[in-house]
């Protein structure tokens, strides 16, 4: 959601960048040919979600001077990349756990409920002049989505190999959401 408020050149350029990583991201998690394992269907859609957040973490710093917000978009792309080659590393070996069509059909839809809101959030996030506001606000949600589609793969038998990978994501992404929001509460409040 874009407020009234004139923007200038380097918001419309942020915004137009983000907005094609957030298409792309949309289209590359939707279009993915499911297959009898929760697993190997979870890297599958995790992949391009961590390859948006790396991006929209670039995208950020072409733009923003705030420290702090440098040393989270730093550490996004790091522990995005990082966790892109740990599951494509197991991708293969996961493939060969397949789940029954009731535990296929309970996991995909709670997933596409997550997937559904995450997109909307991101979608009419508010859009201001302040690009680090605008930032936070895009990926609190893509973070939060990131933290429900591993507490949901979590319910149901999975390889033993994306376990730590999922709990990792779900530790990192809550503390990710917590700095963000209260980086986003001090910049907001000046």
């Amino acid at each position: 959601m874009t407020n009234t408020c004139q923007l200038s050149n380097n918001t419309i350029d942020y915004v137009k960048r983000y907005r094609c990583i957030l298409d792309t991201m949309i289209e590359n998690m939707t279009s993915v040919c499911l297959t009898d394992s929760i697993s190997a269907n979870f890297i599958k859609q995790m992949i391009p979600h961590h390859r948006a957040a790396i991006e929209m973490s670039e995208n950020l710093l072409r733009f923003t001077t705030c420290i702090p917000l440098q040393n989270i978009a730093q550490n996004i792309i790091c522990s995005q990349k990082e966790s892109i080659c740990s599951m494509e590393a197991i991708c293969s070996e996961c493939s060969r756990r397949r789940n029954t069509p009731r535990a296929l059909n309970y996991y995909q839809r709670s997933n596409e409920c997550i997937l559904r809101n995450m997109f909307r959030e991101m979608h009419t996030a508010c859009t201001d002049n302040c690009i680090d506001a605008n930032f936070m606000r895009e990926m609190i949600p893509h973070h939060r989505g990131a933290v429900l589609m591993s507490q949901n793969a979590l319910k149901f038998c999975i390889c033993p190999e994306l376990k730590p990978i999922l709990e990792s994501i779900i530790d990192s992404q809550e503390k990710g959401v917590q700095e963000m929001q209260q980086l986003l509460g001090e910049i907001t409040q000046k």
